[in-house]
């Protein structure tokens, strides 16, 4: 009895064909949802990098209100972001300081019909000289 149950195991090891499809399947389905979305959110990495370092920058604290937002699109363009439209970045004049603020929703495909919408939004405080 023990020696047929012990024969009957050792046979029945791994996946069967069915659950290698199963996983396959979704495999790909993870695979192209990454290769849609990690772009955009290596983009915004990017822009996160240049808002953060704008505070820090004295060309940026020298700009007045009306020239900074050509200032902060010029700066994204040399980083190659080009997905950033200048209608997208607005400044604000506070007491004493900038107020820079990007909010954009990048959208796209991931497969047929199914899409994808994401919401960015990053604010970064100028002092003024």
């Amino acid at each position: 009895m023990k020696k047929a149950m012990t024969s009957l195991k050792s046979k029945q090891r791994g996946l069967t064909m069915i659950s290698w499809m199963v996983l396959l399947v979704l495999f790909v389905f993870v695979a192209v949802i990454l290769m849609n979305v990690l772009p955009v959110y290596m983009t915004d990495a990017t822009v996160s990098t240049v808002m953060e370092g704008l505070p820090d920058d004295d060309a940026a604290k020298r700009t007045s209100s009306k020239q900074l937002r050509s200032f902060v699109h010029k700066r994204l363009t040399m980083n190659s972001i080009y997905s950033i439209k200048p209608e997208y970045i607005k400044v604000k004049k506070g007491r004493g300081e900038n107020i820079v603020i990007i909010e954009y929703e990048p959208r796209g495909t991931l497969v047929g019909s199914l899409d994808y919408i994401v919401s960015f939004r990053h604010e970064a405080r100028i002092k003024i000289r």
